[in-house]
């Protein structure tokens, strides 16, 4: 059943685990990340990031995204949610990741999403705040979640650019939770963007247990987010490298650091670069050994682009030869599956780690099942 991100997060905080929020760029992503969560009984938070949105919209370009794009992908994202999960067991949010402006965001209301995130970290508080206030009028009114974010990460990932970071300073973030109504807040705390994290990065979680305590003490219910938090395992990394990649200086968070921040206030943690190196590895090991695939009239472009881009690890560069099942499932041969297979089983390996290292297994009947009239009749009672 499809819900609002909120209810998810209620459950995490109230039974002390982190809830994974797993990014997904194609329909068979989707698919793999909602069945694994079934076989571990657990929620789902499936993401799609503002410039996915485009991807999923036909736009390999993606970084070049229109706005059209972006509708036409929030749908197809949504369209696959809605096919894998909504007569299933488990509780299901789409959460769009990294909303670059109000428009993305209404674009991803209207496509199906049942939560969204503004990023107006980049702003002055005043002008984050007056944005995020915007979203959560709008999205609130439908019972959509909103997630905001405050204080700035390093790191690459899609169009977040910074070369430093801003820790998120405490008491800004419980002024801007009373001023926005926000649900959801992802703060900078030490995590970072993209694969490059850094040999021992190492994150702040007395940043996280200040804003929790202190929001405790004045009644303000809200949860907080861990962004830029994949785990980058060597292994697959290790992998990659023999097989002909060139990943060089790819290291990630510690996942015992993660875990420990699932319980200093932590309630949702998101990973995509996981998901990233696992299905390209899955791919190269294709090829590798099934030389004969390397010549397919169907995807033997993609081998072509492998080969071509050895040092990149977002299975976007590489899938663009089969946009029609990228964006839609549509299978139309043998070898095509065989590619999406590689796909789900990479996403399964990740997520399926993560959901038990994060403690949310067998969690999804902790789940209060509420409909997004139910949630928006919640948010109008509450005066947010």
């Amino acid at each position: 059943m499809l819900v609002p991100m909120r209810a998810i997060l209620e459950a995490a905080d109230k039974y002390d685990y982190a809830q994974g929020a797993f990014n997904v760029n194609a329909v068979c992503q989707a698919k793999a990340v909602i069945n694994v969560h079934e076989m571990f009984r657990s929620p789902a938070i499936l993401q799609g990031a503002d410039l996915a949105n485009g991807f999923m919209g036909g736009r390999t370009d993606f970084m070049n995204a229109t706005l059209e794009d972006k509708k036409k992908g929030a749908k197809n994202i949504a369209d696959a949610v809605k096919k894998y999960g909504t007569d299933s067991a488990i509780p299901i949010a789409l959460h769009l990741d990294h909303g670059k402006n109000f428009d993305s965001c209404v674009a991803a209301i209207e496509g199906g999403y049942t939560s969204v995130m503004i990023d107006g970290s980049h702003l002055p508080f005043d002008e984050n705040v007056e944005l995020t206030r915007e979203v959560v009028k709008y999205a609130h009114e439908r019972g959509v979640s909103v997630e905001g974010e405050l204080g700035v990460l390093a790191g690459v990932e899609d169009h977040v650019f910074s070369a430093n970071s801003t820790y998120t300073n405490p008491a800004s973030a419980i002024e801007f939770f009373r001023k926005t109504g926000v649900d959801a807040l992802a703060i900078s705390y030490g995590t970072m963007h993209g694969a490059n994290k850094g040999k021992n990065a190492v994150i702040r979680k007395e940043i996280a247990i200040a804003i929790k305590e202190t929001m405790r003490h004045e009644g303000i219910e809200g949860y907080l987010v861990s962004h830029g938090s994949s785990t980058v395992p060597q292994y697959i990394v290790e992998e990659i490298n023999g097989l002909g990649g060139e990943l060089v200086n790819t290291y990630g968070i510690d996942v015992n650091q993660l875990i420990e921040a699932g319980h200093c206030g932590i309630n949702k943690i998101n990973v995509d670069t996981d998901i990233r190196l696992a299905v390209t590895r899955n791919m190269k090991e294709l090829f590798a050994r099934e030389k004969a695939l390397q010549n397919s009239a169907s995807i033997g472009a993609i081998y072509e682009l492998l080969e071509k881009n050895k040092a990149a690890f977002d299975p976007r560069v590489f899938l663009p030869p089969i946009m029609d099942t990228v964006m839609f499932g549509n299978i139309p041969d043998d070898d095509v599956a065989r590619i999406c297979k590689c796909v789900e089983d990479g996403v399964k390996e990740v997520v399926g780690t993560l959901i038990v290292k994060f403690g949310s297994y067998g969690k999804a009947p902790k789940v209060e099942l509420t409909t997004l009239d139910e949630m928006a009749d919640r948010y109008k009672k509450a005066g947010i």
